[in-house]
């Protein structure tokens, strides 16, 4: 455990379509006020831009996972996900994060907390915020992760090599309201849960085609609203109590596909627009497509024969697989998720936070900064 005062291990790295700091749990505060006060200063927030941390200026690349080995038996690793906020002092772990969740395997084999198999290793996740599994398989030849490949995924330059991710059936219902089509503020509405609390709805019941850029859809005042008050009540209905300051549930509009996919989705993590679509959403997407009578089910395009789902998002596609089953009494049920994504070692050494306290500023000459 550390302060932070003389500096903290940390690799930086992608996990799918977001950037984030992984670190070894041992190496935190374990008192999680103090940890997460430390992550605020490595991360540079609150500040718009974070330009005194690590963190990008946006939700998608101020993200940190902490890691550690894991005392569940189905589990070789925990991995706890804390979203920190940009432009105020808050860390988060009301989610999960599918996308950084892509290079958990490959940190704990770089941090020695799993060995390596010789073509390929397997690293079974304990996923701490929610208590949900999941399997990450990716290529070690001789032991030694690699990196490189021919796996592409929309929204990120180039190729990588390919972390298969698959999910086991959560054991909360997929239908958190119990209803497979719930009416709030007049939209229909499909609840689901498939490792991500996400809202389903019709862009065309907002007056909006699903087809717009994430910056037009987060400048419309009217819309913002909108959604704002049907994320408190579809809170309230699913379970998750008063979610006026969590960042789940998410909403995702959903709009019929332009490029070949299943269908075109808009998703709100919860104010801003995705560039693209989290792995966690995306897998609640392809389950709630499936459901007879929910709001998916009458916009997507049939998907044809097997498990897979192309999803269209704003910068391209994400492909899951995704198939159903029903409990007991008649209801729709995960049976099986996985989905492709890559992950990519930006830096690794050590991360030096700002003081915790900073001196008084002292008063400019005339003429001001130079």
């Amino acid at each position: 455990m550390t302060s932070g005062s003389e500096g903290v291990p940390c690799l930086l790295m992608r996990g799918g379509t977001s950037k984030g700091a992984y670190f070894l749990a041992d190496q935190l505060p374990a008192r999680p006020a103090a940890r997460d006060a430390l992550l605020l200063r490595i991360m540079g927030s609150p500040d718009d831009r974070q330009i005194d941390g690590l963190g990008g200026g946006h939700p998608l690349t101020s993200k940190v996972a902490v890691v550690s080995r894991s005392a569940d038996p189905r589990a070789d690793v925990d991995y706890l996900f804390l979203q920190v906020a940009v432009d105020r002092a808050e860390v988060s772990d009301r989610q999960n994060c599918g996308n950084i969740l892509a290079g958990v395997g490959p940190f704990a084999v770089e941090r020695g907390l799993v060995a390596a198999g010789e073509q390929e290793t397997s690293v079974r996740i304990r996923m701490v915020n929610t208590g949900d599994h999941a399997t990450a398989t990716f290529p070690t030849p001789g032991g030694r992760v690699r990196w490189t490949g021919d796996a592409e995924i929309s929204g990120v330059p180039g190729t990588a090599a390919p972390v298969v991710i698959e999910f086991p059936p959560g054991t909360g219902p997929l239908l958190p309201t119990g209803s497979v089509r719930d009416v709030i503020d007049g939209v229909p509405v499909t609840c689901v849960d498939n490792g991500m609390p996400t809202v389903l709805m019709a862009a065309a019941s907002l007056e909006v085609t699903g087809h717009e850029s994430p910056r037009d859809l987060e400048e419309d005042v009217t819309l913002a609203d909108r959604l704002r008050a049907i994320r408190l009540e579809a809170g309230r209905l699913m379970g998750l109590g008063d979610v006026s300051d969590t960042t789940v549930p998410k909403l995702t509009l959903l709009a019929p596909p332009r490029s070949g996919g299943a269908v075109t989705t808009r998703t709100f993590i919860p104010v801003r627009c995705h560039p693209s679509i989290g792995v966690l959403g995306a897998a609640s997407v392809a389950a709630g497509l499936r459901i007879e009578g929910g709001v998916g089910a009458e916009i997507a395009v049939p998907a044809g024969e097997g498990d897979r789902i192309r999803i269209e998002h704003p910068t391209g596609f994400l492909d899951i697989e995704s198939s159903l089953g029903s409990t007991p009494d008649g209801l729709p049920s995960a049976r099986r998720t996985a989905v492709v994504r890559t992950a990519r070692r930006i830096f690794d050494g050590t991360v030096f936070p700002r003081a915790a306290e900073t001196a008084p500023i002292p008063p400019q000459p005339l003429g001001g900064q130079r």
